[in-house]
């Protein structure tokens, strides 16, 4: 008998492999021939190395454009009735809404990922609060209650917003992240030198980038100010990119160093005390899973997903969004206290292992896909 086939649908190879690589090798391992349907830009081969089936598609992130949804879906319904899958993970909401109507009439099984539900809660004003909101409260119920689909969440207050859609509890699944690999991703001393905060993510005004900027400056002004090190990239297909200018313009700051794209996160770890994460909204923050990993201390907005992995006064301080004070007097805090960062180090790296690992987050994400197979005899 041949291997069940399972595509994953993801608007883009980076975020495949930074966000669903350990799900992939988990599927593999337990059988499935893994397909992956995505733009491809840099990072095909080693999609491929991995043994995976590549089928590059232009899916037009970001674009809003109804003839570009509609020769998205196109290329997508095509691709499907070439591999022909037994199962079809469609990974955020562009993907969701795309897949879903692609596989319309092709009977195939999906898993509906919603990744912290985008901008949908986090747009502030104009033509992408509109356009989410009409995605949000005509367009996607319907596709999220097919008979064959399921929806996966990564929080429980994700898991809540999606049953407010009128999707049933029973076909709501949550699984938190894709899981970090807990073995290549160490505890290692902090380092030798002066206090060194790090951001580690797409430089994004929704990230809170902006905000802990404006908390540094506070610091700085009073003459307390650790080092910031900003590891990412902005990212022009979404809308609340920061232009690149702007960034070089903070690493033009006293204390602030910009490190652009970084192939091993392990070294931005090393050189840091405190991992922080200032987000309006997360699904579950592969940054804070990371810094964890690493054995870091955390300080987050207390915000969904994010207050999934830096709790408060366990590993983590949090603060509110969009607040500099708030996250100034945390920075502060945590960087006049080693004791403190110690005990939160030991305890992020504790839930690493213990909630996030990879290992553990395959066997359940393959559980839900045998589940969403045997979705027609539920009814």
């Amino acid at each position: 008998m041949s291997a069940p086939r399972l595509v994953y649908l993801v608007t883009e190879d980076w975020y495949f492999i930074s966000h669903r690589m350990p799900m992939a090798r988990a599927a593999k391992a337990a059988g499935y021939e893994v397909h992956v349907v995505t733009r491809v830009d840099r990072h095909g081969a080693a999609i491929e190395a991995e043994g995976f089936i590549l089928h590059p598609t232009d899916l037009r992130r970001g674009s809003i454009r109804p003839h570009h949804l509609l020769a998205a879906v196109a290329a997508v319904r095509a691709r499907y009735r070439d591999i022909r899958p037994a199962l079809a993970h469609h990974v955020a909401l562009q993907s969701v809404v795309v897949g879903s109507l692609a596989a319309i009439g092709l009977s195939i099984p999906a898993v509906n990922a919603l990744t912290g539900l985008g901008a949908m809660f986090t747009a502030q004003h104009g033509v992408a609060r509109s356009l989410t909101a009409w995605l949000l409260l005509k367009l996607l119920p319907l596709l999220l209650t097919g008979n064959r689909s399921l929806v996966l969440v990564q929080n429980p207050d994700d898991r809540d917003a999606v049953e407010r859609l009128g999707v049933k509890a029973g076909r709501v699944a949550m699984v938190p992240g894709s899981g970090v690999d807990v073995d290549w991703l160490q505890p290692s001393p902090e380092p030798a030198g002066p206090v060194t905060v790090a951001y580690v993510g797409r430089m994004l005004d929704d990230k809170g980038v902006r905000t802990l900027i404006e908390a540094h400056r506070k610091l700085r002004a009073s003459g307390q100010a650790p080092r910031l090190l900003l590891a990412g990239q902005p990212d022009p297909s979404n809308p609340a990119s920061i232009p690149a200018a702007e960034v070089e313009g903070w690493a033009r700051e006293p204390g602030v160093e910009w490190l652009g794209h970084v192939s091993d996160i392990r070294t931005v770890w090393k050189r840091a005390h405190i991992g922080v994460l200032a987000s309006r909204r997360e699904g579950l923050p592969l940054s804070l899973l990371e810094a964890a990993a690493c054995g870091r201390a955390l300080i987050a907005t207390d915000t969904p997903g994010c207050r999934e992995v830096a709790r408060h006064g366990v590993n983590a301080l949090t603060f509110p969004v969009d607040d500099a004070d708030a996250l100034a007097a945390a920075i502060q805090r945590l960087a006049g206290d080693p004791g403190l960062r110690a005990a939160f180090a030991a305890e992020s790296r504790r839930l690493a292992v213990e909630v996030f690992a990879a290992e553990r987050i395959g066997r359940d994400i393959v559980e839900l896909y045998q589940t969403v197979s045997r979705l027609p005899e539920l009814g």
